[in-house]
């Protein structure tokens, strides 16, 4: 039910405002909602297998290997760990499927990262979560502040992105880079992070602190940044510059060019003669049968190696038996199998639908083609008729007779094949809110991304279970239903946002820095347990629904409007939050301080000093006693 919940409100809010407001009919609806009802099973089976299997797994090494190993293999075992949680991730796969809506002339560099190299971005950001979770366990250990760490590494990754944006090429992955970090932190790594800082802590003894548990997500969301930025830095003087189709295509450019395409039927389809339908059939999705075959494979190459790893770590070099072996081995196979079942829901469900409502959203302030290709044959010109404008331009149209209803189509000469005597044409539609100097349309676009980042927040089942160990670790000072619309409000206003640099193609730079600068005051001013609530809040607002859904819509927004690339909208979608979070817990910490000054048992009485010097062996005692049965209580407790 929370996988239904999770899906049903966000999907159902993007489709009937495609249906309802835009106006748009659904393309392949039964594929779409049979791909809706594969991801709903998948991420059931799935979190039942991380829940029975990959989790008592990172709990039981944690508690182990501090008795076994020495602290520099436990950091080797964390690293490898939390590579292998990175491809285990089921939004990883979005990023494979983003390369196909780039166009290689235009943004070479994003391209080649997205298609030919992008088992090397995967590997990147892998590195990056390997690093991360290797510090948090040094964090769990000796549980170190996690400000300074923020100090330095947001200041790091915004001093790689100004100088990024300075040169053309490394530009265009800034939103990739900044997005990988969203992705990363989903419902494989953090659960199992934590349940190997859990095993650490208890076995360390360093578990007493109220917020030891978080600021790991924090570190999983940055490193894998600056990797992906670091990879940009690396491959961009072997990368052509951005150039002309017409330029891009010359057979003397094709040496150059190769090293953006896997190999020579790759190229063509870029550039062929048939280069138009073949990136059609590729923006359609691949057979039925592939998508099945690269969902099992993909799902048994994730799980299978990160399982197998931690099984002969724990049996092999710690010695130790697997307890519960049956239920760990069944949860593996609900892993493998919900994995499966959710990347093929996500090709035909999640991505289609933000696919389409990204293509039709524009539609609301510009005029846009639709994907409905018509051929009218015996087409002759005598059907043809123009109209004057009030600039005294000549406008040419026809009528198109569908349904009962005429259409007025404008007319375009060179899209007639005058030798076969057919007319081809794409359904246009808008603006639908006025006219193109209207800001109406614009002002209903970034209202609908505040409701569906608000809406998918609240529906997010982690975000729920942060709220509940927030109040009981605030002791009720910040409560639950504070904390998720505090959430929910920040990733409204991040996709908000987001969307505000796609459509006005605003450098994400501008976007970033002003946040992230913000931040670390806010940071440099806030207690450690609201920093590490408020940087941890981001990972909960995306979830293996929101991830495919965003990156797909921003993508189709982002080819109609005539943008580079799509990405980024992630990225504002988690800083946001943060801040949101810092500056409550700040109204929080306020609200105790003033109460605290205004009480009336904050007055000491002097005249009594005397009286408490001569009892005071005997309050010391009684100190001493009672602090001895609290602890005998706190064991008895921790035993329980």
């Amino acid at each position: 039910m929370e996988q239904v919940k999770a899906v049903f409100i966000v999907v159902a809010y993007m489709l009937s405002f495609q249906v309802f407001i835009l106006g748009t009919p659904i393309n392949d609806a039964s594929e779409v909602v049979f791909g809706l009802g594969l991801v709903i099973v998948g991420l059931a089976f799935f979190m039942e297998g991380l829940i029975l299997g990959l989790m008592p797994l990172g709990e039981t090494l944690g508690l182990k290997l501090p008795r076994k190993a020495h602290l520099s293999m436990i950091m080797v075992f964390a690293f490898a760990m939390g590579m292998g949680a990175t491809f285990a991730e089921p939004a990883i796969g979005i990023l494979r499927a983003a390369g196909k809506d780039v166009t290689p002339w235009e943004a070479p560099l994003l391209f080649r990262l997205l298609n030919k190299d992008t088992h090397i971005l995967v590997n990147f950001v892998s590195l990056g979560v390997g690093l991360a979770v290797s510090m948090g366990v040094l964090r769990f250990i000796y549980h170190f502040s996690l400000k300074p760490a923020l100090y330095i590494g947001v200041s790091s990754i915004l001093l790689m992105t100004a100088i990024a944006s300075l040169d053309k090429e490394l530009s265009a992955i800034l939103g990739l880079a900044w997005d990988c970090g969203a992705v990363t932190t989903g419902p494989v790594t953090v659960p199992l992070v934590l349940s190997l800082g859990v095993g650490i802590s208890r076995m360390t003894g360093s578990d007493r602190s109220e917020t030891s548990g978080f600021g790991v997500v924090t570190l999983a969301s940055l490193f894998p940044i600056g990797m992906v930025l670091a990879l940009g830095f690396i491959l961009n003087p072997s990368t052509p510059n951005t150039m002309t189709k017409k330029a891009f295509s010359d057979p003397k450019k094709k040496e150059a060019v190769m090293v953006l395409f896997k190999d020579e039927a790759h190229y063509q389809s870029y550039v062929g003669e048939s280069s138009q339908k073949s990136l059609e059939a590729q923006t359609r999705g691949e057979s039925h049968w592939r998508v099945l075959s690269q969902g099992v494979l993909g799902a048994m190459q994730a799980i299978l190696p990160l399982c197998l790893g931690m099984i002969l770590v724990l049996t092999l070099w710690v010695r130790e038996r697997l307890t519960h072996g049956d239920e760990v081995g069944l949860g593996i196979l609900f892993a493998v199998i919900g994995m499966s079942i959710f990347n093929i829901g996500i090709e035909l469900g999640l991505a289609n639908i933000g696919r389409q409502v990204g293509h039709v959203l524009p539609s609301a302030y510009k005029t846009i083609e639709l994907d409905d290709e018509r051929h009218i044959s015996n087409f002759s010109e005598d059907m043809v008729y123009a109209a004057s404008t009030a600039k005294g331009e000549t406008k040419r149209f026809f009528y198109l007779e569908d349904g009962g209803q005429y259409l007025r189509v404008p007319y375009d000469r060179a899209k007639l094949d005058p030798i076969r005597q057919v007319y081809s044409f794409r359904t246009t539609r808008g603006p639908l809110f006025g006219d193109t100097k209207n800001r109406l349309g614009t002002i209903v676009i970034l209202i609908f991304a505040f409701i569906l980042g608000y809406g998918a927040t609240l529906a997010e089942p982690a975000l729920n279970a942060l709220g509940n160990t927030v109040e009981n670790l605030t002791a009720g000072s910040l409560r639950k239903t504070l904390l998720m619309h505090s959430v929910a409000l920040g990733v409204g206003l991040g996709l908000t946002l987001g969307m505000v640099k796609i459509v006005w193609n605003v450098p994400i730079i501008f976007l970033l820095a002003i946040p992230y600068l913000i931040l670390l005051v806010l940071t440099a001013i806030s207690s450690e347990s609201f920093v590490n609530i408020a940087w941890d809040s981001a990972g909960v607002t995306t979830g293996p629904i929101t991830v495919p859904l965003v990156i797909a819509m921003g993508l189709g927004i982002g080819g109609q409007s005539g943008v580079v690339e799509g990405f980024g909208i992630l990225a504002m979608a988690s800083v946001c939050p943060i801040l949101v979070v810092l500056c409550v817990g700040l109204w929080v910490q306020s609200k105790q301080i003033s109460s605290v000054s205004s009480s009336p048992f904050k007055s000491v009485d002097h005249s009594s000093n005397d009286k408490q010097k001569k009892d005071k062996p005997q309050k010391t005692l009684a100190a001493t006693e009672s602090q001895d049965s609290s602890q005998k209580q706190q064991a008895m407790d921790e035993s329980a």
